[in-house]
């Protein structure tokens, strides 16, 4: 378990979105939280994914190709994303059972490397069929994060209104100044 601090400026998001948002933008600079194995383990606990799936190498390789089929996806490209969203969902299975519990449904998976990209990549079904128009990207300048928008209206801009919210506000306003 990663005793690393998350880095990252947005966190909590849906896994498919929250896997998106392993980069974002630091003063002009694309961050990448998933460079290395390090930025793998504090995602994985981040998400609560730490212990129960691997980690290493091929669990990286596997969660960046996730990146970017989802990325692919959102970003409005589904012709081209669907087969590549669909490649990482190939490495996987729901499988039905009844527990002492009652029904239960578990993801299986061949390799044990392809969890976490899995995972990822069946939650961005589940938030599509959800409520595709709510899955957003932040109307701040630079910035380059995603969220999903529960707000009641369904009109959330920003991925943070104390950030990239404030941001544009503040400018909204400078400029109104400048031409009074």
């Amino acid at each position: 378990m990663s005793t690393a601090r998350d880095p990252r400026p947005l966190t909590g998001e849906p896994l498919a979105l929250d896997l998106l948002n392993t980069r974002w933008n630091r003063d002009g600079v694309v961050q990448d939280l998933l460079a290395d194995t390090d930025g793998l383990a504090v995602w994985l606990t981040a998400n609560g994914l730490a212990g129960t799936h691997p980690s290493g190498a091929a669990v990286l390789d596997h969660l960046r190709a996730a990146r970017e089929a989802i990325k692919a996806a959102v970003d409005g490209a589904p012709e081209q994303a669907a087969p590549l969203v669909d490649a990482v969902l190939e490495h996987g299975r729901i499988r039905a059972r009844l527990t002492a519990a009652g029904p239960a449904e578990e993801p299986e998976f061949a390799d044990p490397a392809w969890g976490p990209a899995w995972l990822a990549a069946r939650n961005y079904l589940e938030l599509l069929t959800r409520a595709p128009e709510r899955i957003r990207s932040c109307a701040g300048g630079h910035c380059i994060l995603y969220f999903f928008d529960t707000s009641r209206n369904g009109t959330r801009r920003w991925c943070s209104m104390a950030a990239c919210g404030n941001r544009a506000k503040a400018s909204r306003h400078y400029a109104r100044s400048k031409e009074n």
